[in-house]
């Protein structure tokens, strides 16, 4: 089921709903206080991404036989999707323990050097956002990853002298969303390498269901795949919905219902595919005040009163993915699916027309 099935008309929307913490980012907030019971421990618990787990498992089970460390893991994709909670499974699958750091929290190469002389034999160190990792920490992983080893310098100036130290056998994880900005001679030094897709809403309606039961909510099954279908294919973002669902269930002393369901994120401003208020309004904006595109990032920034990067960064991969929005050399415009949700008759401009040529399947004049 794709997440344009999952739309449905009459959907109507308030504005008068805002926060600090946009409910749709991926990333952690500070709301998410409680995630860490929602994480599966296991394989098994674990929903969704099956070919991972399925390679994993045997990549788990053949270094267990052999009582070596498994060999080095690099997840990658966009947030939310379980890479951090993947790790911890990893370390739980091979009874061993974790240590869990980050690249921008690793500012000296003494605080990576001092994480991998503690670690135990064929643990795991989880590193997040290993793509900002320091230039210099990043050297010395090279030597640690390979042969188990740092060499660490000890001193200054003509005194300064090199120091070897040894190494037990580590699983260096690291995560990223970012796999393009990862050096290659680091990035060629994972022997495994996993990218997370986002979710189906039936793989998000199992982990709503789950989460559902650990925070001891009612709900329906078909309260379950609303929430998961507009949950813009990512766990965290599924987990953050029930929740603030829950809310509107409990002043009403009810049980999450699909009425309530459908209720409660309307009043939040998301709809049927997972756009919030700010996703339409960067819609609107091309196609009410631009004629469809293409427009400038700068000049849609400035239209909209978002930061650019913002735009770039937050809002527009998940117009692209639907294929609401696309980037021309002259600027961004706006698809015949994107005027068809928003429900505005279609005008084509040259461009636009181009793009929806292509999205069609039409590979001819490629």
């Amino acid at each position: 089921m794709t997440y344009e099935e999952n739309y449905r008309e009459g959907d109507e929307y308030s504005e008068g709903y805002s926060t600090d913490e946009r409910i749709l980012d991926g990333e952690l907030l500070p709301s998410d206080e409680n995630e860490n019971i929602l994480r599966p421990t296991t394989l098994d618990e674990y929903v969704g991404q099956d070919k991972i787990k399925d390679n994993l498992r045997i990549f788990i089970q053949a270094a267990r036989k052999r009582g070596e460390a498994l060999d080095h893991v690099l997840l990658y994709g966009p947030p939310g999707l379980g890479k951090t909670t993947l790790s911890k499974i990893i370390a739980n699958e091979m009874g061993v323990e974790i240590k869990s750091t980050s690249g921008p929290a690793i500012e000296r190469s003494a605080d990576l050097v001092a994480n991998l002389t503690a670690l135990p034999a064929n643990s795991v160190m989880f590193i997040d956002e290993i793509h900002r990792l320091n230039h210099t920490a990043e050297e010395l992983l090279y030597p640690a990853m390979e042969d188990f080893n740092v060499d660490f310098m000890l001193g200054q100036g003509p005194s300064a002298k090199t120091i070897k130290l040894k190494l037990q056998p580590f699983t260096l994880v690291g995560a990223t969303t970012k796999a393009g900005n990862i050096a290659a001679p680091l990035r060629d030094r994972f022997g495994i390498i996993c990218r997370l897709e986002l979710y189906t809403p039936e793989q998000l309606g199992l982990i709503v269901r789950r989460s559902a039961s650990i925070l001891n909510i009612d709900i329906q099954d078909s309260a379950c795949i609303e929430i998961a279908s507009r949950s813009r294919g990512t766990p965290r973002i599924a987990n953050r919905l029930l929740k603030r669902v829950r809310d509107f269930a409990e002043c009403e002393n009810s049980a999450i219902t699909l009425d309530i369901a459908k209720k409660a994120l309307t009043r939040l401003e998301v709809d049927g595919l997972g756009l919030d208020h700010t996703d339409r309004t960067i819609l609107r904006t091309i196609i009410d005040k631009f004629d469809g595109g293409p427009v400038g990032l700068d000049t849609l920034a400035a239209a909209t009163g978002e930061e650019a990067a913002t735009i770039e960064d937050v809002y527009e991969p998940f117009l692209m993915q639907l294929g609401f929005i696309a980037r021309t050399p002259r600027g961004r415009i706006c698809s015949r699916r994107a005027y068809e949700h928003l429900r505005i008759p279609y005008r084509a401009t040259a461009e636009a027309t181009l793009f929806d040529w292509k999205e069609d399947g039409d590979k001819s004049g490629e």
